[in-house]
């Protein structure tokens, strides 16, 4: 559980480092207004992040009224699937339901597409 609670820290982290230092990264932010949410099934490991002016901002805890979430079935999941190396894995885990999606689906397409500028 700790190792996926800083993964989920350290996405955060990479994304603000993105938004001001990545120009095509801050693109994607631009005219965005949102707050997207990543957690387990059971709310033990959560972080929301907030989109909105062209920055990132994060928290440790569940935001009341996020756009989309994904929601893992557990830690373990969560920290196997966001660090696979193959790039069907989160395909896969949405397919074995160790992925529950919820809310906004073109918002979280936004997400998919900016996942390629969050590698370390």
């Amino acid at each position: 559980m700790i190792k996926f609670r800083l993964l989920l820290w350290l996405m955060a982290r990479m994304m603000k480092k993105a938004a001001k230092t990545n120009a095509e990264f801050r693109a994607q932010l631009e005219g965005q207004d949102f707050v997207f949410q990543i957690q387990t099934e059971d709310k033990q490991t959560v972080r929301h992040f907030v989109v909105k002016d062209g920055k990132v901002k994060s928290k440790g805890k569940a935001h009341a009224d996020p756009a989309f979430t994904i929601s893992f079935v557990s830690a373990h999941k969560g920290l196997k699937i966001m660090t696979a190396k193959d790039r069907n894995a989160f395909m896969r885990g949405i397919q074995e339901k160790d992925i529950l999606l919820s809310g906004d689906l073109t918002k979280l397409m936004w997400f998919q597409g900016i996942s390629k500028y969050l590698k370390p």
